[in-house]
């Protein structure tokens, strides 16, 4: 414990020293999210009548990033799995860095359920004693027990990991093991548990799908590895870590794999509904087609759908899979592609038409933007000072020796 309180200490010394790029990006990110709040303040005086949801669409831009950073965070799994149980080096060196990026994913995901609440006054419901979760009755008291606890494996093992490196000790891997271990299956859980919120509403046929859970997880392992391939390709620019090719190309083959799945999952979908062309079609054909003059979500879908098909191919090709002009072009039209699928393409036809046939079009207004905006700095924030840390420990420039020789933490 007086080692963890000497790491946490010098830590905090270590997030406050940086280059003028390093604090001119802090401060950029502090003003968004300042920004942000003074936003979601009017929302909190004022409830989500300030937003552009109605009873009609009760949820929107905010569930939609919520569903999204779920499957960021779960896509933790894909270096989690090659680097413990299979030992690959290139990955293993870098593991690290994607629990924190799982963990600042989930952070995000977090707050953006709270600003969904309306008011932070509701969110005693969910405080264990004080409030009534209604577990296990409720879903929604599961997912908030299964992100909490992926929260926690996301910062207690890099912690755990990381304190051991600053002091040069060999991690005791038969205590940290199973934790590893357990972080897999509840990756997968999160985003199960997250696919269930959805598909147990029989009312909403265009989320009461049976395969809605693998369709979530097939994405998730599409955009997060997507996002930490052009993430750790920053990094390696802005640091000094040893950062391998052959790592991202081992991710990028893994995203062809999901992204097989993911536009399969969504064609035996399409085909279920317009080949069967039940009433319950409807919200299909306002997602891909339109009702009547109702088409605002139209150009978004086959965009969307677009940029997924293109990303496919270009992971499939390994020629071009293994150039990083062409796999960055990828991971880009997968990050925009999914989010779009998966989000405002997801949440919003579930409400259209409402149970009364009726079609109210939803579309976010500045405030719900900027509040966004806010949450995404935030968790960019957090991010940047995770790593701030744990990139000079990977790389020994920051050690409970180096400190002691240099009086700066070894960070010349």
């Amino acid at each position: 414990m007086k080692e963890t309180w000497h790491f946490y200490k010098k830590t905090l010394i270590l997030v406050f020293k940086g280059s003028k790029i390093y604090y001119a990006w802090c401060f950029f990110l502090l003003a968004i999210i300042i920004v942000g709040f003074v936003f979601y303040w009017k929302q909190h005086e004022m409830g989500l009548i300030e937003t552009n949801m109605t009873d009609q669409v009760s949820w929107g831009l905010y569930i939609a990033n919520f569903t999204y950073l779920v499957g960021m965070a779960a896509a933790a799994v894909l270096l989690v799995i090659p680097a413990y149980i299979y030992q690959f080096k290139p990955i293993k060196e870098i593991v690290v860095l994607g629990e924190l990026f799982a963990a600042s994913s989930i952070i995000m995901a977090i707050l953006f359920v709270m600003v969904d609440l309306g008011r932070l006054d509701r969110f005693w419901h969910m405080l264990p004693l004080i409030g009534t979760m209604n577990f296990p009755a409720s879903l929604l008291a599961w997912d908030v027990l299964a992100l909490n606890g992926y929260l926690f494996l996301n910062i207690f093992i890099p912690v755990y990991l990381l304190v051991k490196f600053y002091y040069r000790k060999e991690p005791n891997w038969k205590f940290i093991l199973p934790f590893i271990l357990l972080s897999i299956p509840w990756a997968v859980g999160i985003h199960t548990v997250t696919a269930f919120l959805y598909n147990g509403l029989p009312a909403r046929p265009f989320w009461n799908a049976s395969i809605l859970a693998p369709r979530f997880l097939a994405s998730a392992f599409c955009s997060g590895p997507a996002i930490i391939i052009v993430i750790f390709q920053i990094i390696r620019k802005v640091s000094a870590i040893h950062l391998e090719d052959k790592a991202l190309f081992k991710i990028a083959e893994l995203i062809a794999y999901a992204m097989f799945l993911n536009l399969f999952l969504l064609g035996a979908e399409i085909f279920k509904e317009y080949y069967s062309n039940t009433v319950h079609i409807a919200s299909f054909k306002y997602l891909f087609e339109g009702l009547r003059e109702h088409t605002v979500l139209v150009p978004w879908i086959w965009a969307a759908m677009t940029m997924n098909v293109i990303a496919f191919f270009l992971f499939l090709i390994p020629t071009t899979r293994k150039r990083l002009s062409t796999l960055n072009l990828g991971c880009l039209l997968i990050i925009v592609g999914v989010w779009i699928e998966k989000g405002p393409g997801f949440i919003i036809p579930g409400f259209v038409p409402d149970p009364l046939g009726e079609i109210h079009e939803y579309v976010p207004n500045l405030l719900e933007y900027m509040v966004s905006f806010g949450i995404w700095a935030t968790g960019f924030l957090i991010f940047t000072l995770l790593m701030k840390v744990a990139i000079p420990i990977e790389t020994g420039e920051f050690s409970h020796t180096g400190y002691e020789k240099t009086g700066k933490g070894g960070i010349v």
